[in-house]
């Protein structure tokens, strides 16, 4: 029987008129990566802060279970520890913050500070990390502990791609480990990589599945083009297209007839005279769903 590691049923918080988080229940199997989704202001960092007793709910519930309040380890959004302190320094004060011994302290650090890819850094100040290594010394604070549950907030935000998957990296060691993730974030390709989704906006919680089925249930056709134009209403009036994303390189429009709509698609890039190097219709990608989750929820 698989265990419960977190509970929150009908949590609901206000702040004056504005609903933050209304109403939400989610559960968190033992050594999942359950992964909160959202855009900004959808209530992830209320709801991941009641969650740690940081704040107090209007009402609802919730239930921490093997070991409560104690036995999980904690990063809020911002870079929380001390500039002026070295990565040591920072490590030694909030071990004796856990009430752990300086040896347990030395031991426990080299541990995690080889697993972050920090052991040759223990004497620069925090101030001179990068912010992928501010986020992994933050990281290593948190598993002092050693706890069986890491609550994160957005960790990753405003880190460059290249430390992203390092500290995705680590966080898939840990969940190998036994060690239950919850780990909020708004960036589509991290969601894909949970176990668990929980897509938030407005407060409310739209859906709670595996990255998986949600590709499994949107219901369109996925039409993607790579062409050598970033006009972003190029295909503005064409008919059967439902809705028009653009990733950096490529467009991606929604339809319910994507053959057909590839044909269209051909000939208007052909009359313009743009070069295109490829159009195919392709799987949805968690930008797609969540894109169409959003414009649901405002429907």
């Amino acid at each position: 029987m698989v265990m419960l590691m977190i509970k929150v049923n009908q949590l609901c918080k206000s702040f004056g008129s504005i609903k933050a988080v209304d109403n939400v229940s989610i559960h968190v199997q033992q050594g999942e990566i359950f992964g909160l989704v959202g855009p900004d202001g959808a209530g992830k960092t209320t709801l991941i802060r009641m969650i740690c007793d940081l704040i107090t709910p209007d009402s609802g519930e919730v239930l921490l279970f093997n070991g409560g309040q104690n036995s999980f380890g904690y990063m809020p959004q911002k870079f929380s520890l001390y500039g002026d302190l070295t990565v040591m320094e920072n490590i030694n004060f909030f071990g004796a913050m856990y009430g752990m011994g300086s040896k347990t302290i030395r031991q426990r650090a080299d541990e995690i500070l080889e697993l972050t890819n920090l052991i040759n850094f223990k004497g620069r100040f925090a101030d001179n990390l990068s912010g992928g290594m501010k986020q992994k010394l933050a990281l290593t604070c948190a598993l002092l502990s050693q706890p069986q549950l890491l609550v994160l907030d957005e960790p990753t935000f405003g880190v460059d791609p290249e430390s992203r998957k390092e500290f995705w990296k680590t966080l898939y060691q840990l969940n190998q480990e036994k060690i239950t993730i919850l780990v909020s974030t708004p960036y589509m390709d991290e969601a894909d990589l949970c176990h668990k989704v929980g897509f938030m906006n407005n407060g409310q919680l739209a859906v709670v599945d595996s990255p998986q089925n949600l590709k499994k249930r949107f219901p369109y056709q996925i039409l993607e083009v790579k062409a050598e134009t970033t006009e972003p209403e190029i295909f503005a009036g064409l008919e059967n297209i439902i809705d028009v994303s653009f990733y950096g390189n490529k467009y991606h429009l929604v339809t319910n007839d994507a053959l057909q709509v590839e044909s269209f698609v051909s000939s208007l890039l052909q009359d313009k005279e743009i070069n295109t190097q490829s159009i195919k219709q392709v799987l949805p990608s968690m930008e797609d769903v969540f894109v169409y989750l959003a414009e649901k929820e405002v429907d």
